[in-house]
């Protein structure tokens, strides 16, 4: 659902841009307690999340690259919101999308430059919401489980892709360069992102579900599922003119380490972006399907990194197309991973020396 330049006319993009930009300065923000582990469970798993996170952007560049089939002539691929909050939180969701899209518009020339701030909106923002609002109140109302995790993200995700085609038919209608007619755009993208919406949700649903059977403490949306186990003393074995006691928590349990994880999870992303995009779908996904047959695309514009090296996901000078878009993707799921890794892990030091500062009364301020 990349969309390019020349769909939207520049008022509605400059102001998709702004409602981005606004966005990723509060999810900046809510990251940062996200990582502290503000919420959701608290601090447990937080200083796992820093790393984690910049490996779900990789993950979600890298699953991206496998268009999967839907319709006759149509193939869709993983948008990623809801995949993202459900793993490592709703503020951090978003910046790993926007991460992602950043990374494809400026290596890969997917998905228009002066269309960035749409994307954003679109993709990372709308979708991160949508889904997680949902997510959250799923969890409310199911059994306090580990598989209403799994069902819970699977209609989440489900839910978000068609969000995610309303909200782009709602900017087409404000902005939109061609004259088409908003009720066969909406019928349309609705119609066949119900369809991608159902890939998302598998793909959605088997991650999780894969990361809660190893590692349920790393899934920030299942954080505070099993309530922690307390120690009691029966008040009758207190002597009758002494209170009872306390109720004793029960000993912290040891740090596990995220090596076997972050390993096994690179290890994914590679294989699907340096070898399985191979045997991806080449149809056009949702959005260009319809574009096309709508006339949305009359007037779309070249993307101004059309001649990049990695310009739709090759490289360049290199003729073998196993090659060289395995390798592409390679570079694309290594720098995505550095930029995601290193913006996260910045955050949460922010985040920690704002929160060591003593305060004029001698305690520790808290950096928001």
């Amino acid at each position: 659902m990349h969309v390019p330049d020349g769909f939207i006319n520049a008022p509605v993009s400059v102001a998709a841009g702004a409602v981005a930009a606004a966005a990723v300065a509060v999810s900046l923000r809510g990251a940062r307690r996200e990582l502290a582990g503000a919420g959701a469970g608290g601090a447990a798993g937080a200083e796992r999340t820093a790393p984690l996170a910049g490996l779900v952007a990789a993950f979600i560049f890298a699953v991206q690259m496998l268009n999967f089939p839907v319709a006759a002539g149509t193939s869709g691929h993983l948008l990623g919101g809801a995949l993202a909050a459900i793993l490592v939180g709703p503020y951090t969701g978003v910046l790993c999308v926007s991460v992602v899209l950043l990374m494809q518009g400026v290596l890969f020339a997917d998905g228009g430059l002066t269309a960035l701030g749409v994307n954003i909106t679109d993709m990372a923002i709308v979708t991160t919401v949508v889904a997680y609002g949902l997510f959250r109140g799923l969890v409310k109302v199911l059994p306090r489980r580990r598989r209403s995790i799994t069902v819970a993200s699977f209609v989440a995700a489900l839910v978000s892709v068609p969000a995610a085609a309303v909200a782009f038919t709602a900017m087409y209608a404000l902005g939109g360069t061609a004259d088409v007619p908003i009720g066969k755009v909406f019928t349309a993208m609705v119609g066949v992102h119900v369809l991608i919406g159902i890939g998302e949700a598998a793909i959605t649903a088997l991650t999780v579900g894969a990361v809660i059977a190893v590692r349920p403490d790393l899934v920030y949306g299942a954080r505070g599922l099993a309530k922690p186990l307390e120690l009691r003393t029966s008040p009758l074995a207190a002597p009758a003119d002494e209170p009872a006691p306390a109720a004793a928590p029960a000993p912290a349990a040891p740090r596990r380490s995220t090596r076997r994880v972050w390993l096994a999870g690179l290890a994914a992303a590679l294989v699907c972006a340096g070898g399985i995009s191979y045997y991806a779908s080449a149809s056009p996904d949702g959005l260009e399907k319809v574009a096309h047959d709508q006339g949305i695309d009359a007037k779309a514009r070249d993307h101004a990194a059309k001649d990049s090296p990695l310009a739709d996901y090759s490289v360049k000078d290199i003729t073998d197309a196993r090659l060289s878009g395995g390798l592409a993707g390679v570079i694309g799921v290594g720098a995505t991973l550095a930029v995601g890794t290193g913006v996260f892990v910045v955050l949460r030091r922010r985040r920690n020396d704002g929160a060591g500062q003593p305060d004029a009364g001698g305690r520790p301020s808290e950096s928001v």
